[in-house]
């Protein structure tokens, strides 16, 4: 899956452990031991183009603290510094002073899941993307009429990867800075700034705390902590570590369900095993339930149930382990009245290919035992070394692939039958439904795109009680042989559009392909790609999809016509002072709260343009 921290550095031999004094040192560093992945095309590692779009403090933090530290180990900490200045562009500029909220922008916390609100991920436990017209006070006849209201920088990233999260007249948002902001949804001004110990890109829930008045917010960081501070103050209330391994994130958002926080981990490891000398792979997905007041953890599961064991040596004679892999990418959804948790797992990293990889999981929500487990590709066993040239593809799991893991989150519907069904989609190009009383037993598999390790249904679908919405990010396809196969279902789209996007709505009972429109295209605007990658967002008549070329685009649920596209990758004046400019639309995708639409634009990654800005829009604009 996409990582959480960028490929930024694959290094491929060793580094004399003298300290670097020139630029014309770290040149050579990176033709000698970069270039042969970071020019050569390889997935997950962009270009020097690709690099200058992130900053020396990116780069020196994933090489440090990130997916890149097993890499950096090699090197000095001056080596360090000096690379990631040749390499990285300067951060963006400014301060976030004079923009404090004061009194008059005082909003009261006393019942905020009274007000209109989106809390989380998917807006409620069954992961629906669905804001109910209450809740989203803005109809699809005013969707044409949205306008810039505010802007607010992240100062110092060049990515803004958080989905905000709107409760209580209040916006929580994480940041690549590694800083957690409260701001006013009205204005954009700032009540607090909370600083945990790396970056966060979860969403961020809202939930009572122990005292009666008291709110507290929940979210992960890219260390595989998680966090309960002060809604009102940023006043940090717990802090617990759900896995040490090394590399271990969590990029899904925690799901907080009647007083349990359920957090989920994914991993980095992917990139670490493209070190010839790096022992790949032993990291394992897990799903931690925590006392939500107290964070204590009270059961912890992972992905796979073996511990890895060694497998064979490569051809260097480093041992290799497994199984491994299975991480789980996205937010849980939760069943309170049958008990029961549900997640989408990732592809393993190495020999063999683990049952639970690429599979939808139910776990008992009192024990964390395994209900029952759905695999949807075998065999799928993939790290970042499969993609370098073939002298160091060492590390390389005997299948190669394809790694068609899940990113998206279950969504969990009510069909007009009776039954129910788990829908979700994946980096195959196949959307499926399963049923989670009947073991995970399959009701239908539909093919929207081709699929890719970087295409297919990326970070999430939308469901509004009619159709389920899906994005495509088909902009890389599989070589011949390598794409998954389900059985054929109804409405099987006979592949891709010719641009390697677009939405699609299908019908929750059969997966039929009820309409389809195609990504407009990019022209010969250069740079620009047509994938639709960010997770999708209804509201009552209208759905909405942002892309990597930076627009968002709202549809008419009924047709599919798109009805308002705004380009977001610009320039802005923002609220705060710092220098603000948007880029890609990837990985969260907006949310509608009382009225106005907030979505954050930057996400560099391969092909992706790099920003810094939350974004706010209203039909009154400013």
């Amino acid at each position: 899956m996409r990582l959480p921290s960028l490929m930024l550095l694959v290094f491929v031999g060793s580094v004399t452990a003298a300290a670097a004094q020139s630029p014309q040192e770290a040149e050579s560093i990176y033709k000698t031991r970069c270039a042969t992945c970071h020019e050569a095309g390889v997935a997950r590692a962009p270009n020097r183009d690709g690099l200058r779009r992130l900053t020396p403090e990116a780069i020196g933090a994933a090489l440090t603290l990130g997916s890149m530290r097993e890499q950096g180990q090699e090197l000095t900490l001056a080596q360090i510094q000096l690379l990631a200045r040749t390499l990285g562009a300067a951060p963006v500029t400014g301060t976030a002073d004079g923009n404090a909220c004061t009194s008059n922008d005082a909003v009261s916390l006393a019942k905020p899941l009274d007000q209109p609100h989106w809390n989380g991920w998917g807006a409620n436990l069954a992961q629906h993307r669905y804001q109910p017209a209450a809740m989203a006070r803005l109809s699809a006849n005013d969707v044409p009429r949205l306008k810039l209201k505010w802007a607010f920088a992240f100062p110092g990233v060049n990515r803004a990867f958080a989905q905000p999260t709107v409760v209580g007249g209040r916006v929580f948002v994480g940041s690549a800075a590694t800083a957690v902001y409260s701001l006013n949804a009205t204005s954009g001004c700032q009540y607090w700034a909370f600083k945990p110990d790396a970056p966060v890109r979860t969403a961020i829930t809202i939930g009572p705390g122990s005292e009666p008045g008291k709110w507290l917010a929940y979210f992960g960081d890219q260390r595989a902590s998680a966090y309960a501070v002060d809604a009102q103050t940023g006043a940090l209330v717990w802090k617990r570590s759900v896995e040490s391994f090394p590399g271990a994130t969590i990029t899904g958002a925690p799901t907080l369900a009647d007083g349990t926080l359920y957090v989920v981990t994914s991993s980095a490891e992917e990139v670490l095993a493209a070190n010839p000398k790096y022992e790949c792979c032993k990291f394992r997905g897990s799903l931690s339930a925590l006392n939500a007041a107290t964070g204590e953890v009270r059961w912890k599961t992972s992905t796979i149930p073996d511990e890895p064991k060694p497998v064979r040596t490569n051809a260097q004679g480093v041992q290799l382990w497994g199984p491994s892999g299975a991480g789980v990418w996205s937010s849980p959804a939760v069943d309170l009245k049958r008990g029961v948790v549900y997640i989408t797992t990732g592809d393993a990293y190495s020999d063999p290919a683990a049952a639970t990889s690429d599979a939808f999981m139910a776990l008992d929500i009192k024990t964390g035992k395994v209900l029952w487990t759905r695999q949807v590709t075998s065999g799928d066993a993939f790290n970042v070394a499969c993609g370098l040239p073939e002298a160091f593809r060492v590390n390389c799991p005997e299948g190669k692939g394809p790694d068609h893991d899940f990113g998206s989150s279950p969504i969990l519907v009510d069909l007009p039958n009776g039954r129910r069904a788990l829908i979700a989609g994946q980096k195959s190009g196949v959307v499926h439904a399963v049923d989670p009383d009947r073991g995970g037993e399959i009701l239908w598999q539909t093919r929207v795109g081709k699929g890719s390790a970087l295409g297919g249904v990326q970070w999430g679908s939308a469901y509004d009680g009619r159709h389920v919405y899906v994005a495509l990010s088909d902009v890389i396809p599989e070589t011949a042989g390598t794409a998954a196969a389900p059985p054929s279902a109804p409405g099987q789209a006979p592949g891709p559009n010719a641009s390697g996007g677009g939405l699609f709505a299908l019908d929750p009972s059969s997966g039929q392909i009820g309409w389809t429109t195609p990504h407009p295209g990019c022209a010969d605007k250069p740079g620009c790609s047509p994938a639709q990658s960010a997770a999708v967002t209804a509201i009552p008549g209208i759905v909405f999809s942002g892309g990597i070329d930076g627009h968002l685009r709202a549809y008419a649920s009924d047709k599919g016509a798109i009805v308002w596209d705004v380009d977001t990758a610009q320039p802005y004046k923002p609220v705060n002072g710092v220098t603000a400019n948007g880029g890609s639309l990837d990985g969260p995708g907006p949310v509608v709260v009382g009225g106005m639409l907030f979505v954050n634009s930057g996400y560099a990654f391969v092909s992706g343009k790099p920003g810094n800005v939350l974004l706010a829009f209203s039909i009154d604009g400013k």
